[in-house]
């Protein structure tokens, strides 16, 4: 006797109980849950009992149509069945992102913490032209905050949220504007956390897991910079020449990199990223001397990044967050500040982080930073990395 996947999935409903039915729309149901069902076919269906299994409803593996769920190997008809509908009916990877950061990080909508009297939409228009007609900083910074509630509006508009930087250009030219909206919208401390607690409770354990990795020489030689060890040359692929020598801040925040790779999207035409591709995503070197404009030109558009711009990564005389052919200026005078505005600016615009670093932003967010610690979807390689480093395993 075989049995179809409609009435596998009419007695699934049959000998559901009450826990089982809080999971429904959970897309990879509990082991107890499949045991439960494996349970209840071989029960109204007596002939399929495998006289031989251990609990008398695992049938001969042989059997491909009639063997349902072996719990110790997750496998039988109901884990391969499972697999082929996950499979038919996959959420993409932008929409699945999307739902997992509408509860937690940059592109949920967040209120000021301190909400005073916000002008209305007309008055903010006036705000805005005055804002942008002076040189005044004070006044600038002012108007940025007076105005941070609409900004917020538009950026979470889908149809106005493109135009943030051309209704708001003093974001283009004026330095600290970044930073002020974080701080309206979580508070100085939560602000602050990455600056206190990156140099003294995560740089040295960072470090640490790091020098248990597989050993390539590009990991050598960051684990050098973020020692500060710069001596002991190390001979690099070429492809690798722009990650040596940056200072130990920045060094210890690739380790972290390293740590938390990128991770493949789980389909087959997607492109694997590799660490050092990633690092592109994350910070690029400038030489002082060449066009900031004809660097901007060459790039496509793509998620923020940090580019450095200085005589060498030694000596970074400046940072810029550039986002669609545009820069930011970093009011940062070291790399780890830079990072800092570079993570920030995803909440102050509403960006969804960059497929190859997600883990690491993650990371950032919700173990350094601790916002929406409960709501934000980790994958299981943060979870682990936030354990070994908290408890220094």
């Amino acid at each position: 006797m075989t049995i179809s996947t409609v009435a596998v999935y009419q007695t699934s409903f049959i000998i559901t109980d009450r826990r089982a039915d809080k999971q429904k729309q959970v897309r990879i149901p509990r082991r107890q849950t499949k045991e439960r069902y494996a349970m209840g076919i071989v029960y109204l269906f007596p002939s399929l009992r495998d006289p031989h299994g251990k609990k008398g409803y695992v049938s001969d593996p042989a059997l491909m149509s009639e063997h349902f769920y072996d719990a110790q190997k997750g496998t039988g008809f109901l884990s391969w069945r499972l697999k082929s509908v996950q499979r038919g009916t996959r959420l993409s990877a932008t929409l699945e992102d999307s739902r997992a950061e509408e509860n937690g990080g940059p592109m949920l909508r967040r209120e000021p913490r301190h909400r005073d009297d916000q002008p209305d939409e007309q008055r903010c228009q006036e705000i805005i032209s005055l804002m942008n007609h002076t040189n005044d900083r004070e006044v600038i910074m002012k108007k940025m905050r007076d105005t941070l509630e609409y900004r917020q509006r538009l950026i979470h508009d889908p149809d106005r949220s493109s135009t943030v930087l051309s209704v708001f250009p003093r974001l283009l030219d004026t330095k600290g504007l970044i930073l002020q909206d974080v701080r309206l919208l979580f508070g100085s401390e939560t602000s602050s956390k990455l600056l206190e607690k990156w140099p003294n409770s995560f740089k040295a354990n960072v470090i640490e897991q790091a020098e248990m990795l597989t050993s390539t020489p590009m990991l050598r030689r960051l684990l050098l910079c973020a020692k500060n060890q710069q001596g002991a040359a190390l001979e690099l692929p070429e492809e690798w020449a722009h990650l040596t020598e940056w200072d130990s801040d920045m060094a210890s925040l690739l380790l972290l990199l390293h740590l938390l790779p990128p991770q493949p999207a789980g389909r087959k035409r997607t492109q694997k990223i590799s660490v050092a591709q990633a690092i592109d995503h994350l910070v690029v070197f400038h030489k002082s001397c060449t066009s900031l404009e004809a660097h901007l030109q060459r790039e496509e558009n793509r998620q923020p990044y940090l580019l450095a711009s200085g005589t060498s990564k030694e000596a970074i005389s400046s940072f810029f967050i550039a986002i669609d052919k545009k820069l930011i200026p970093c009011e940062a005078a070291t790399s780890l500040a830079a990072i800092d505005e570079l993570f920030k600016v995803h909440f102050v615009l509403g960006i969804r982080y960059d497929p190859a670093l997600k883990s690491m932003y993650t990371f950032l967010q919700t173990t350094v930073y601790n916002i929406d610690v409960d709501t934000t979807s980790e994958s299981p390689k943060v979870k682990e990395l936030r354990t070994k480093l908290v408890n220094n395993v």
